[in-house]
Parts: C-alpha cells; sequence; structure tokens
C-alpha cells in the first residue's frame, strides 16, 4: 500500500495545502517518512488524514466557481467501527458546503472494504447539498453491492457508466463535466 499514491497529474493545476480555502491549507507533506498507515500497512506520506484510522483522502481539484471537488479515496470505509462517514462528512464535506461547494466526486477505487451503519450522515450530507450531488465512482463490486444493501445509494449516485470514465486521462474540467452528463441523467 505504500507505493500507492494519490494523483498528481493536476498538481499544476491545484493544490489543496496551497489553497487558502482547503481543509488542507498549510498541511506540510514529507515524501519519504511515511508516518500513516491503514491497520499495519504503511500508506504514502501524500494521502491525507481526516481523523479516520483506516480511510485516507487526497482532494485532487475543485472549483469554486462550478462549484465542485474530486476527492481521491483509499483504506477501508468503516461506518461501524470508526465512523468514518462522520468524519468525512464533519471534517471535509462540512468545510467545503460552507465555502459554495455542492458537487461532490468520490473516486473510491482503492477504498478495499465497507462496513456499513446507520445511513445519518448520508442524508444529512444529501441534503445539504441542496442543488448539487455526491458522485462516487469506481467502487469494487461488493462494496457497491454493500452501499445498495444498506440503502446508502440513496444519497449517493454511483455504479453503472460512472465507472466507465478513465478519469486519469481527462482535465479537472472534462472529467467534472462528463460526471456531472451522468448524474444528469439520473436525476432527471
Amino acid at each position: 500500500m505504500h507505493s500507492l499514491e494519490p494523483f498528481y497529474n493536476w498538481r499544476n493545476l491545484y493544490i489543496a495545502s496551497e489553497d487558502e480555502l482547503s481543509p488542507f491549507y498549510g498541511r506540510e507533506y514529507s515524501e519519504f517518512e511515511y508516518s500513516n498507515s491503514i491497520y499495519n500497512y504503511l500508506i504514502h506520506p501524500q494521502w491525507d488524514n481526516i481523523g479516520s484510522e483506516t480511510l485516507y483522502i487526497k482532494i485532487l481539484f475543485i472549483d469554486y466557481d462550478e462549484a465542485y471537488v474530486i476527492i481521491e479515496m483509499i483504506g477501508e470505509w468503516n461506518d461501524c467501527v470508526n465512523n468514518d462517514i462522520m468524519f468525512l462528512k464533519r471534517e471535509i464535506a462540512d468545510e467545503l458546503i460552507y465555502k459554495g461547494i455542492n458537487k461532490f466526486i468520490l473516486v473510491a477505487e482503492n477504498v478495499l472494504n465497507f462496513h456499513a451503519s446507520d445511513d445519518e450522515y448520508y442524508a444529512e450530507w444529501y441534503d445539504d447539498v441542496d442543488d448539487g450531488w455526491i458522485a462516487v465512482l469506481n467502487l469494487r463490486k461488493h462494496i457497491y453491492d454493500d452501499f445498495k444493501q444498506y440503502n446508502i445509494d440513496s444519497y449517493l449516485v454511483l455504479g453503472g457508466k460512472l465507472n466507465e470514465i478513465e478519469w486519469r486521462t481527462l482535465s479537472p474540467k472534462t472529467f467534472f463535466d462528463k460526471v456531472n452528463e451522468q448524474v444528469m441523467k439520473r436525476i432527471v
């Protein structure tokens, strides 16, 4: 896991630690000191700790004018034991919503497991984005099935053609446009 780095090809366009409005403004990173881990596995130092023991993120891009954020995730999404959705909602989403963000793209291909609890934070987040949305891309099949089983897909847009977007080859704006197009087809 230590070799899985957050996507870095957009760093010339956006760096969360240099964005005064970002929850990670001013954070300093090391390329060599591995201090964060998921269970006994060290992870790359560029991932951001949100307070969870098992789930880390990286804000890859924010566009305040178009009100969207792209977040990459790694680890185990554990609402049952660690209440990871609380950390994600309170430490990240709430701050970004306060700054005008109402469209969230969560790239979850490096999320390895999911353990559900209740859906209160998902419902709250869904209500807080008003005319926006929360899209989750590239969930592993067993996690997608769990999201559906626990009715979390009522609050998030996931699966289908969203998983077919080759996002690493796109600019953030093009990626957002493709996700937005798929989300709008489902909402209408």
